[in-house]
């Protein structure tokens, strides 16, 4: 049965990884273990859940002949958060289970896939971190960076209280900070932004814009200039119409009236008659209208001369903007609310600053507060490792948690790091420093048992976590990762019966020649075969009835 709100490792599956022609190995939900001779290939295994995690592999690892390496893996169960970045991916997660392919190619190449989907090496990296922990002797964990122990001490301190209370005012501040900031920006230039907007209001208030008013300016323009000439052709028109012998209205009204004597005598005519009527009322209105035209056309020189300039001064501005005289109105309005602003910046800026000095000190008591809550936890946390270290035979070793203030950042004004003393009268040194494998293991073995129920990584993976220890503290750390698989999914790299006999999953790494090539083989054993394998690891090849039975009072007792 899965563990209940984590992700799970539940399979993986291996073809052509170095001695690994192929293989399928099934994983339990709690404690895993591989054993095998050495230089089986636990190793490889490694390097293939490594390859799903997006780290980084080399096309050496490709088994010899062959055009690709691909590791797939399933995972179930997963929590909600990993659902909610492989949504923000459009990546599916159907019965919140996803599968992580890695193809690595003899070329060189390497290929990336969420259920089926290609994804970049880096969005492998960022799913991957979040579902499984590889702690090996020499690899660089989470909990080996400093910038990550202070969110351990909050994530065991497990109330978030004081935390988002103070990030909360601290966010605030830094907004507050950000428009304050902003403000005095524009005051710097603002002289300098006075003067451009001034420059503007005064040549662009000074013209009086309206609407359209260079349309209407063309127009009158066009006929001011044209004038003269205009009302030359409509007197001329006019006259043609009116005053001239035989004008157009007085031919038409002789020819209307010639028909209208005989219109009696031929009903012909009648209609023509009619006609001649309308097209002399039709022309006489023609005639007044023209007249009306003509005597509205100004010849004032004075408004030319007006119009002219307008014209020049409207094309002026249109081509020093580059807007039409809508733009240009809006421009005018624009800048004269822009100044009213820049004018009330420095009482806005005062008063802004006053509220940030206030909110500062809130903040900073608040930072305080945190900072003491931290300094107790701290000392639970610390006292907790010290058991955990004592249990897993380190009495030695002297564990701390060094803690500064420095200048309030979002996570408050704390920074915090773990210090290690492995051997008597040494002083604590910050725990990436430690030197020895073994220790290392067994400090972090202690550290996971610690925050077991605190983190969120749910697979955590142990290779050589049993490097240079045996007997009792072998034994330990055994009952350590069984422990620690009750609440997270365990998978570990072991030689030591004490580790192996803890697994309730135990798989078995074998290395055999097949056609002149070397291969490996991944087995999962059931009762009988984990008598043997442990049998083998106490005593060497040659299983004894006594090997053989001690073997299984040692399973028995465990299981």
């Amino acid at each position: 049965m899965a563990l209940g709100g984590i992700n799970l490792l539940y399979e993986l599956y291996i073809e052509n990884l170095a001695v690994i022609k192929s293989a399928h190995i099934p994983f339990s939900d709690s404690f895993n273990v591989f054993t095998g001779e050495t230089g089986a290939g636990k190793s490889i295994l490694i390097d293939g859940i490594n390859s799903i995690l997006g780290q980084r592999v080399t096309k050496d690892i490709v088994r010899t002949g062959e055009k690709k390496a691909t590791i797939t893996a399933l995972f179930t169960n997963l929590d909600s958060s990993i659902c909610e970045r492989l949504d923000e991916l459009n990546i599916s997660h159907e019965e919140d289970m996803i599968t992580i392919t890695r193809e690595i190619l003899s070329n060189g190449g390497s290929i990336a896939r969420i259920n089926s989907r290609a994804v970049a090496i880096s969005v492998l990296k960022e799913v991957g971190q979040h579902l499984v922990n590889v702690h090996g002797q020499h690899d660089n964990q989470i909990l080996l960076n400093p910038d990550r122990h202070l969110e351990i001490i909050d994530s065991f301190g497990n109330d978030e209280s004081l935390l988002n209370d103070y990030t909360d005012a601290f966010k605030r501040l830094q907004q507050l900070a950000r428009t304050i900031g902003e403000l005095k920006r524009l005051q710097s230039s603002k002289l300098e932004r006075l003067e451009i907007l001034n420059s503007r209001i005064t040549e662009l208030g000074a013209l009086n814009l309206q609407p359209n008013e260079d349309t209407l300016i063309e127009e009158e323009y066009s006929i001011c200039i044209n004038a003269e000439k205009i009302i030359n052709s409509l007197d001329t028109s006019y006259r043609v119409l009116n005053d001239l012998d035989g004008s157009a209205m007085e031919n038409i009204l002789q020819a209307k009236n010639g028909l209208e004597r005989y219109s009696d005598v031929s009903p012909k005519l009648e209609p023509l008659c009619e006609r001649l009527s309308n097209v002399y009322i039709e022309v006489q209105d023609i005639s007044e209208e023209i007249l009306t035209i003509s005597n509205s056309i100004d010849l004032n020189p004075s408004r030319l001369e007006y119009l002219a300039q307008r014209r020049l001064d409207l094309n002026h501005v249109k081509k020093k903007y580059s807007l039409d005289i809508d733009g240009l109105i809006k421009l005018y309005q624009d800048a004269l609310e822009e100044i009213s602003t820049l004018e009330s910046s420095s009482d806005e800026i005062e008063r802004l600053t006053a509220q940030k000095d206030k909110l500062l000190l809130e903040v900073t008591e608040k930072a305080k507060r945190l900072s003491d809550y931290r300094l107790k936890v701290a000392e639970k946390f610390t006292a907790r490792v010290c058991e955990e270290l004592k249990f897993l035979n380190m009495p030695n070793v002297v564990f701390k948690v060094s803690c500064e203030k420095g200048k309030l950042t979002v996570h408050g004004m704390d920074s915090m790091e773990f210090l290690i003393s492995a051997n008597v009268g040494e002083p604590p040194k910050p725990i990436s420093k430690i030197a020895s494998g073994g220790e290392l293991s067994r400090i972090m073995l202690a550290l996971k048992t610690v925050l077991a129920d605190k983190d969120n990584i749910p697979t955590l993976i142990f290779d050589e976590i049993d490097t240079g220890v045996s007997g009792k503290t072998a034994q330990r750390i055994g009952f350590k990762l069984r422990e620690v698989s009750k609440i997270r999914q365990v998978i570990c790299v072991t030689h030591l019966s004490q580790i192996a006999i803890m697994g309730d999953n135990h798989l078995l790494i074998e290395k055999f020649t097949d056609d002149n090539r070397t291969s490996t083989s991944v087995t999962q054993l059931n009762h009988e075969g984990r008598v043997k394998e442990i049998a083998r690891i106490m005593n060497g090849e040659i299983l004894t009835p006594t090997a053989l039975k001690n073997a299984e009072e040692l399973l028995n007792s465990v299981e």
